[in-house]
């Protein structure tokens, strides 16, 4: 029996704490983070900066209040305060984190089926058309196209995993 079992927990402390979901005007704001990092294609960088900030993050929040009237110009003060109260706590940027993961996984396939269909549009283009690059088409991507390029590329792994292939 140990008799050190017991000696950094408090009566009321349960082992494993519950975890207050995020109030959806937080998740909103992330949200729209998270769009703008991809948006200006600085997804790694925001990464990298997050992670190595985790444990600064109250500190970083409390900067954002000395910062908050220059910020004015630029963002509407209560999508600025709203994101200031969600950085204080931890589990907020592991949230933003996996955003700006998840949207930059989105962004990169609609990009690599973005140059597939340009590739085969080019090919109907006439030679001054290829030349001065005039008259490109608008190319949209749906989400059944997205869905139907996973699917695809889950289709080639399990056929390569098939043992006799």
């Amino acid at each position: 029996m140990s008799n050190f079992k017991d000696m950094f927990s408090s009566p009321g402390h349960k082992a494993s704490p519950t975890q207050e979901p995020i109030p959806p005007e937080e998740d909103a704001v992330l949200e729209k983070l998270a769009q703008k990092v991809i948006q200006w294609h600085m997804s790694v960088p925001a990464i990298l900066f997050l992670e190595s900030m985790k444990p600064l993050n109250f500190i970083g929040a409390q900067a954002m209040v000395f910062f908050e009237p220059i910020v004015q110009s630029v963002f509407t003060i209560k999508d600025y305060n709203t994101l200031r109260v969600a950085l204080e706590r931890r589990e907020s940027i592991e949230n933003l984190l996996q955003k700006i993961e998840t949207q930059d996984a989105i962004s990169y396939k609609k990009e690599k089926l973005y140059k597939k269909k340009l590739k085969v549009e080019r090919k109907k283009w006439k030679w001054y058309q290829r030349w001065l690059g005039i008259n490109q088409p608008r190319i949209e991507i749906t989400a059944a196209e997205l869905e139907a390029m996973d699917k695809k590329k889950k289709d080639k792994k399990d056929d390569k995993s098939k043992p006799g292939n």
